[in-house]
Order: C-alpha cells, then sequence, then structure tokens
C-alpha cells in the first residue's frame, strides 16, 4: 500500500461510489487524471437516511 505525502500526487485507487445518474460503481482515482478532485469520506458510518 502506497502511503499519500503532502505535496506528492495522490496514490491510485479503486472504491465503489454513488453517481445520481448512474447508481453505485466502482470509480478509480487514475479516472480522472488532469481534472479537479475532492474526494471525500467518513469511514463506518456510510447510512442512508
Amino acid at each position: 500500500m502506497t502511503t499519500a505525502r503532502v505535496g506528492k500526487e495522490a496514490p491510485d485507487f479503486k472504491a465503489p461510489a454513488y453517481l445520481a445518474s448512474e447508481g453505485f460503481k466502482d470509480v478509480q482515482l487514475s479516472d480522472y487524471r488532469g481534472q479537479w478532485v475532492v474526494v471525500c469520506f467518513y469511514p463506518g458510518d456510510f447510512t442512508f437516511v
């Protein structure tokens, strides 16, 4: 596993995500290369309310 470092490129990863137009889908960080990306997560507390 690669560790994230300040000032360095973020390590590539693949994770499930919810897209409003497509439902759940696996996304990979490298799919967004060259674009601004904000990654938000809250581990262990992802509930649908």
